[in-house]
């Protein structure tokens, strides 16, 4: 509903892949994922996707200082969200393999 929500879901539930608005209600998608990387418990922290409309050079550099890992511009093709999902699933079950 609002970014205080997306942090508490976040931590909580501890997911492996997060798809955040930047425009969020109460605290933006930017500070929001700033949050979620300073508190991170678990390890290798949720991958972190900015989904904006926002799309310019200086968005995706806010994007990757705040912490996220990929930025995605709306509206987003299934193509690009099927790879950086396919993506992150290999990441996870090397992590698996390793540990």
């Amino acid at each position: 509903n609002d970014g205080p929500d997306a942090v508490d879901a976040t931590l909580k539930l501890r997911p492996d892949l997060v798809l955040l608005d930047i425009g969020l209600p109460r605290l933006s998608g930017y500070d929001v994922a700033r949050i979620i990387r300073e508190r991170g418990t678990h390890e290798g922290h949720p991958f972190l996707v900015a989904v904006t409309g926002w799309g310019q050079t200086d968005d995706r550099r806010r994007s990757q200082e705040a912490g996220f890992d990929a930025h995605l511009v709306k509206p987003v093709s299934e193509v690009a969200l099927r790879a950086l999902v396919a993506s992150v699933g290999r990441r996870i079950h090397r992590r698996e393999i390793l540990a």
